[in-house]
């Protein structure tokens, strides 16, 4: 090997070029994981609020958080469209009440987010919308069982599914764009990153069993798993992210 090959790449070495800037196919950010974190919960809520299975209360919480975290992406980035996001929760909390204008803003909330958060990779931020956002209105609308368990379980019952579902895709996406193979330096954090997104599929799985079961005790397992598991989710998205982006240990 030639002297001056010293940026690693891949497992590799590339040229220790003035010219030359390497650009990770996914730049992690706090700003960038916010908006997907938020785009996933405007989306989630959108469909929550398409099913018209809860008032306005739920409503006003879930766009509470898509708002708490779309504040924090777009004063860390600058983002137009992150503030737009904002705005168009703001516009959910509002009309509230009109399950089709819940719905549209909120899915406009989450396709603004979704731009906001395009640094990270288009692909890996759908992905990890889908996985955040779906752990995140799994959890919020399990709680929101606990306040009126005669709601229907089937809503839960999907959007853990599709946390599920997201879970996997955004594993296989973080694959696909390098998160294997890890440096010496960066196989304990590696390990990590495939135990939390293991755990967090078991927990799902578990959050699908404990709805089975008949009475207030399965939603109640439901939401503390759910909850468990939007620990997981964020230790997962996170860790998979640095090590494709190679901050780890840098």
């Amino acid at each position: 090997m030639r002297p001056g090959f010293r940026c690693v790449f891949a497992g590799g070495y590339l040229p220790d070029d003035p010219l030359f800037v390497y650009s990770p196919p996914v730049s992690l950010s706090p700003p960038a994981v916010m908006s997907m974190w938020a785009g996933g919960v405007a989306a989630g809520s959108a469909a929550v609020a398409w099913w018209q299975i809860v008032g306005p209360g739920y409503s006003w919480l879930a766009s509470s958080v898509t708002l708490l975290l779309g504040v924090t992406a777009a004063l860390g980035s600058g983002s137009a469209f992150a503030w737009i996001g904002c705005g168009l929760a703001v516009l959910v909390i509002g009309g509230s009440r009109n399950p089709r204008l819940a719905t549209s803003a909120g899915v406009a909330a989450a396709v603004a987010f979704g731009i906001a958060a395009a640094d990270a990779g288009a692909l890996a931020a759908l992905s990890g919308a889908v996985f955040l956002g779906g752990v995140s209105t799994e959890m919020m609308l399990g709680h929101w069982y606990l306040v009126d368990p005669r709601l229907p379980r089937w809503a839960l019952r999907r959007l853990a599914v599709a946390a599920g579902v997201g879970a996997i895709v955004d594993f296989g996406v973080l694959v696909g764009l390098g998160v294997f193979p890890w440096s010496a330096g960066d196989a304990a954090v590696g390990i990590g990153f495939i135990v939390l997104a293991i755990t967090t599929v078991v927990l799902l799985v578990g959050v699908l069993g404990a709805l089975r079961e008949e009475g207030y005790a399965g939603v109640m397992s439901a939401t503390g798993l759910s909850y468990l598991a939007l620990l997981t989710t964020i230790g997962a998205a996170v860790v998979g992210r640095l090590l494709v982006d190679g901050s780890v240990l840098s």
